[in-house]
């Protein structure tokens, strides 16, 4: 793969509304996996590295490693040596005496103009590192890449209830366990769950640095598509019903933008219909937007893709 010139992508910042229905969204590991919540309001959160986790999870199942759509923060990777894996496609030896610029070398580090060709080559690689950006100046050294896409904490639209239920498994680990309980044979254990929640959280797309790293418009639409289907991918007995209700875009005319964020971010009003107390389904909630200033195009995804809303 060669890398495509994203100077041609437009500024994008974007909506995404989704809840969970009986489930942990993202558990809290120094709060014995509970929903994260902020402690002063009660709203529920799940946090942008949770978020890109399903983006690029999606995009390795629906990809499957093919060549210039691999992950690099994958599970159970070493990432030190996909970076010297990307210095031995180039042909660089990071044991040599010199650098390619003649310089004495740091043993197993790459410097000088090494450095960029070694980053240019894992934004060819890997998709979460043109997208995301890395930090991969550890070990082999490739530098550091910002990404062009970045996405928020999602917050909830009301304060979430955290439950705790008691579960039971007809089963222990170890003949011990089953000596202790004279062959009661069971394993009692505890679970999170939200009963409902809807969250709200944002992105952003920078035309600039996508034009840095390669990110194209092919990259882009596996972007929406991987965030709107992400959740469908992402089953587990722990997370509960979670769906994406609504992906909303907003492209601006010019690449610094026509339009703050934060503006463009107020214009979707997400609120309890009139009348109910507990929500326990998206069809509790109304969202409402309003116009968009000169410049903007709204679109929504529709499951074929972005649809502009008029």
């Amino acid at each position: 793969m060669t890398i495509a010139d994203g100077s041609g992508i437009s500024r994008y910042d974007f909506v995404m509304i989704f809840d969970v229905q009986d489930g942990n969204p993202n558990g809290d590991p120094d709060a014995g996996n509970l929903p994260r919540a902020d402690p002063e309001t009660g709203h529920g959160l799940v946090t942008d590295v949770c978020l890109k986790r399903k983006i690029r999870n999606y995009v390795l199942t629906s990809k499957g490693n093919s060549n210039g759509y691999d992950i690099f923060v994958k599970e159970k990777a070493v990432l030190n040596n996909l970076i010297e894996k990307a210095y031995a496609d180039l042909h660089v030896d990071l044991n040599s005496k010199d650098d390619s610029d003649g310089k004495k070398r740091e043993k197993g580090k790459a410097q000088g103009t090494e450095v960029n060709r070694g980053k240019r080559q894992m934004c060819e690689t890997y998709f979460d590192v043109r997208t995301f950006g890395a930090v991969m100046s550890t070990g082999p050294n490739a530098g550091q890449v910002r990404g062009p896409v970045q996405l928020t904490f999602a917050r909830s639209v009301d304060p979430i209830v955290a439950l705790e239920h008691s579960i039971t498994r007809m089963a222990v680990a170890t003949e011990e366990e089953a000596a202790k309980q004279g062959g009661d044979n069971r394993t009692m254990g505890r679970k999170a769950t939200v009963p409902y929640g809807l969250y709200v959280g944002h992105g952003f797309v920078s035309a600039f640095l996508a034009g840095q790293t390669g990110f194209s418009h092919t990259d882009l639409a596996l972007l929406w598509e991987a965030i709107a289907g992400m959740l469908e991918q992402d089953r587990s007995a722990a997370r509960g019903l979670m769906t994406m209700r609504r992906l909303l875009v907003f492209q601006h005319d010019s690449h610094l933008g026509n339009a703050s964020a934060a503006s463009l971010f107020e214009k979707v009003i997400v609120k309890k219909k009139d009348g109910v107390e507990a929500p326990r389904t998206f069809r509790d909630y109304d969202v409402t937007i309003g116009v968009m200033p000169a410049g903007v195009t709204l679109r929504e995804w529709t499951g074929a893709g972005l649809e502009e809303l008029k």
